[in-house]
């Protein structure tokens, strides 16, 4: 089985040709830490290894993405990798060099050409202690269990494309996640630049087409410390939007496992317009999270938001939704859940278009302020 994914950087290449190196390493890229490349890989892995994965039972649904994430990342080890190649004067703006080539725009036209055979998109960001080989093995296992029989909307598809930041991947615990806070800081201005390329590369299509065009729609999944990457777009975001409102690019964002603050949504903080992004915001949270409990704890953080959700649930936008995902997990996955099982499925039926209270979901609403879920 050969299976593609899209990706944007802005980790070192490793090799020689830098439009088809052999991976991309924990180094911010020599030509900035907000430099993006945009590219293509392919990796390919035996077709009943995947299937396994796909029946084996989490202990909450069919499907071990975790394990298939393993198995994918060993894949990306050999993956042939394509960079969009660029012709670009670095000391110039883009706006003005107008034969300058640019790997944004031949990526995007590649995934609109993917979008209008009926596959919406969902951009992916990765957490912590995160090698760039275990980042290609995640977003292409997602892509995987979107896309598996019997699950969700089979007329539709889900292309995830991944934005990989140089995440430490040394797997040291006090090192590494302080490494990794400051590099996620300096990455989310990179991850905003992709942003704000999107927001005009859309605006240019709406124009063309008189309005919206396409009819698929555009998602974001922030895994653990993906979410602060994320937290520092949103900075960067405003000072290059006009007007009061961010732009809206997003039919879902999904924040999953997210260690950032659990008051992070309240005014004057961090993600307090993150709802203008989106026309929905999913956080989905663990209070057995090991991997947050361990970032209270011992980096002196405050309470996380993957933990037991927003610290006053009353402050929050109604299209911001808290899925608590404890009573299912129960301590399998404590922190990587939302590969796995009937907790996927639940993201995908969001993508999917299934309204929250849908019986399909195996949700149960939890009484009290804002609008809280629990996952049976």
């Amino acid at each position: 089985m050969q299976l593609g994914l899209y990706f944007a950087t802005n980790r070192a290449h490793e090799g020689r040709d830098r439009w088809h190196p052999v991976r991309y390493g924990r180094a911010f890229s020599g030509d900035g830490m907000e430099n993006l490349r945009f590219g293509w890989l392919t990796v390919e892995v035996a077709d009943a290894e995947v299937a396994r994965c796909l029946r084996r039972d989490t202990g909450f649904g069919a499907g071990d993405g975790n394990a298939l994430a393993a198995l994918l990342a060993k894949a990306a080890k050999r993956a042939r990798i394509e960079a969009y190649p660029e012709s670009l004067d670095p000391k110039r703006a883009e706006t003005g060099q107008p034969r300058a080539k640019l790997g944004s725009k031949a990526m995007f036209a590649d995934v609109q050409r993917d979008m209008l055979a009926r596959s919406d998109v969902l951009a992916y960001v990765h957490g912590f202690n995160v090698s760039w080989e275990d980042a290609v093995g995640a977003a292409l296992a997602l892509q995987v269990m979107f896309d598996r029989d019997g699950v969700g909307d089979s007329t539709q598809r889900t292309t995830v494309v991944l934005f990989s930041w140089p995440s430490d991947g040394l797997a040291l615990p006090f090192v590494s996640y302080k490494s990794d806070r400051s590099e996620a800081k300096g990455s989310g201005y990179a991850f905003a630049r992709g942003l704000l390329k999107l927001r005009d590369h859309l605006a240019r299509l709406a124009d063309r087409a008189g309005g919206r065009a396409c009819p698929q729609d555009l998602h974001l999944l922030c895994h653990s410390m993906g979410n602060y990457v994320l937290q520092n777009a949103l900075e960067r975001l405003r000072e290059f939007t006009p007007g009061t409102a961010l732009p809206r690019l997003f039919d879902h964002v999904f924040l999953c496992a997210p260690d950032v603050d659990a008051d992070v949504f309240e005014p004057g903080q961090p993600m307090h317009d993150l709802h203008q992004l989106a026309r929905a915001v999913a956080v989905y949270h663990n209070t057995g999270d090991v991997a947050l409990h361990v970032s209270d704890y011992t980096k002196g953080n405050p309470d996380r938001l993957g933990s037991h959700g927003a610290a006053r649930a009353a402050a929050l936008p109604d299209k911001v939704e808290q899925i608590d995902c404890s009573g299912l997990v129960k301590g399998l996955v404590e922190h990587s859940y939302y590969l796995d099982g009937r907790i996927n499925d639940d993201i995908l039926r969001s993508i999917d278009g299934v309204p929250a209270a849908d019986a399909a979901r195996t949700r149960s609403r939890k009484s009290g302020a804002g609008v809280r879920w629990d996952l049976r």
